[in-house]
């Protein structure tokens, strides 16, 4: 209403010296009281305009309050996501399977035998027949020389065995060693597992592979006149420049043999088995938590909401300098009025 009259008093400048000199012509003829000439209409019209102005700036307050909120919010949500750039995830993730790749089990018997060798099923074992006779050895195996990539001196010798496949089933390697004496107290052999039994066979330098596996993977014992039996679960670690690496875990448990050979030996006889423990692969991996698509959009939404502030406190300034100029000016015509 105010810039309409504005605009009616631009538009029509000679009504309104018309009607000023009315205002003339009727002041000189009737004499109005001082309260209606000069205290009730002022009054409203400045305790509105006041007010307005009031809640102006309350409005202003209101929305500049709103941009620091906004700029503490940019603020924050760098700073988080520059904490979780630099501090990733662990990530566990399981994968079930009904079909290992067969591992290798590659064993440092030294002086010790391998007398047999089977693949049972359901964790079914029957009783040895002849303990400490040679009997079938029905595993795929190789026999390999190679130097010890430690000391790059020393020759050593590996029996690598195919390691079993059919988690299903239960498959389960069943092999016994013998060791007719030992000049130590502690009678053990040494074994390690790696992650696929076919790569060996494929690869044109097994002497080669097997430094490689001795190198990245860890070896562990089992001793004579128990029963070791082994279960297996395999974990890989996908790393940051995006390679794989795969590792075993193992749960051991020792059963003691009982010797029932009737005359007494001094050999040794060394039994382990080797099955999966359960048909979940467990894949490990850093994640960033941040994701930088919902942090451009939160600072997209921030910034929006900055400068639709910015321009609502620019026109709120804008409109207070104009109110404040459009009372002035009709104080002063009402002043004009009623001198």
């Amino acid at each position: 209403q105010l810039s309409e009259d504005v605009e009616r008093a631009s538009e029509n400048p000679t009504d309104e010296r018309e009607g000023e000199m009315e205002v003339h012509e009727d002041a000189s003829s009737v004499i109005l009281p001082d309260s209606e000439l000069g205290t009730t209409a002022p009054s409203l019209r400045f305790s509105k305009t006041c007010l307005k102005n009031v809640f102006s700036v309350i409005l202003l307050f209101i929305y500049l309050l709103l941009m620091a909120v906004a700029v503490f919010l940019v603020y924050q949500t760098i700073s988080d996501f520059r904490e979780k750039l630099k501090h990733p995830v662990m990530s566990v993730s399981y994968k079930e399977v009904s079909l290992y790749d067969a591992p290798g089990i590659a064993f440092y018997p030294g002086k010790a035998r391998l007398l047999s060798c089977k693949h049972h099923y359901y964790d079914h074992i029957p009783p040895l027949i002849n303990p400490g006779q040679p009997g079938d050895i029905e595993c795929t195996t190789q026999r390999i020389n190679y130097t010890d990539p430690f000391t790059n001196q020393s020759m050593k010798y590996a029996l690598v065995v195919q390691g079993p496949r059919d988690v299903k089933k239960k498959e389960l390697v069943f092999l016994q060693f013998h060791l007719n004496g030992t000049d130590q107290d502690f009678s053990a052999i040494d074994y390690l597992l790696f992650s696929s039994f076919q790569e060996f066979i494929n690869s044109p330098e097994k002497a080669e592979f097997m430094k490689d596996c001795e190198s990245s993977y860890s070896s562990w014992k089992f001793s004579g006149g128990f029963r070791t039996w082994v279960k297996m679960s395999l974990v890989k670690t996908k790393e940051e420049d995006g390679s794989e690496t795969v590792e075993f875990k193992q749960e051991t448990s020792v059963v003691n043999y009982i010797d029932q050979r009737t005359k007494p030996r001094s050999d040794q006889l060394f039994f382990v088995v080797f099955e999966w423990k359960d048909p979940f692969i467990q894949t490990v991996q850093d994640i960033v938590t941040a994701n930088p698509w919902n942090m451009i959009a939160l600072l997209c939404g921030i910034f929006l909401a900055l400068f639709k502030a910015a321009d609502f406190a620019k026109l709120s300034v804008k409109w207070m300098i104009k109110i404040r100029k459009r009372h002035l000016k009709r104080s002063h015509q009402v002043r004009n009025h009623i001198s």
